[in-house]
């Protein structure tokens, strides 16, 4: 198996998740928290999203979807809204997009990434994406941070949704 084709099956499944956990669910249900601290299924989409979108602009050399094509109107948001580091409980519940809008800004971002993917190879992989850091971020360490942050944020919203079925909410 060559280094792409794991890759895509990586954040193809990321997208599956994603889909299982937020698919015929109501504005409500994908707002719903289990307590007042906690993230609902919205905001974990939402923000796993704004991660691949941002984190890998430098990646797939695109400018952010949120910006470029009218996400962050979409979502009634400001441009310049962060990828929710530091969000408390006032953001979490503010955020409620349509069913509609959410998973269509995750589909698209999700999209620029599978197009890019079949391009990686070896030397892809160590190209510099980041100088802000020592040492330097390359893209496969990119690719995989994203991969591990995203697939942990579905999981939470699976999780979630496993509880609005069993509490019938």
């Amino acid at each position: 198996m060559e280094s792409s084709e794991l890759l895509v099956e990586a954040y193809s499944h990321i997208t599956r998740i994603v889909h299982q956990a937020a698919d015929g669910l109501s504005q409500e249900q994908l707002a719903y928290r289990p307590e007042v601290g906690s993230n609902s299924i919205a905001w974990l989409v939402w923000h796993l999203t704004r991660i691949q979108d941002s984190h890998l602009k430098n990646v797939v050399q695109l400018q952010e979807a949120w910006l470029t094509e009218e996400w962050s109107e979409r979502f009634g948001m400001s441009e310049s809204t962060t990828i929710a580091f530091g969000d408390g409980p006032e953001e979490v519940a503010a955020m409620r997009p349509p069913h509609a809008i959410l998973l269509g800004y995750h589909d698209r971002v999700a999209s620029r990434v599978l197009d890019y993917l079949p391009t990686v190879d070896a030397t892809e992989l160590d190209r510099i994406v980041d100088t802000k850091y020592d040492p330097h971020v390359k893209a496969g360490i990119r690719l995989m941070s994203v991969v591990q942050d995203n697939t942990q944020h579905a999981g939470q919203a699976r999780y979630i949704r496993g509880m609005i079925e069993r509490l019938g909410i």
